[in-house]
């Protein structure tokens, strides 16, 4: 599975932050906004890998 990353970028002079995972992906207007819910996607992710492991891979 793919981590989260955060990234920034610029529309209309302005920048904002997209949060991706995999293909999905969610733009914040603010960087604090971003960084936190790419937190708790982080640890969310972490906790359902963990709950869920891929079989047959070690």
């Amino acid at each position: 599975m793919d981590e989260v990353l955060i990234e920034p970028f610029e529309k209309s002079g302005r920048t904002y932050w997209r949060v991706r995972l995999g293909h999905r992906t969610l733009t914040f207007q603010e960087e604090l906004a971003a960084r936190a819910f790419a937190a708790q996607l982080h640890l969310r992710m972490g906790w359902w890998r963990a709950r869920n492991p891929v079989p047959g891979k070690d």
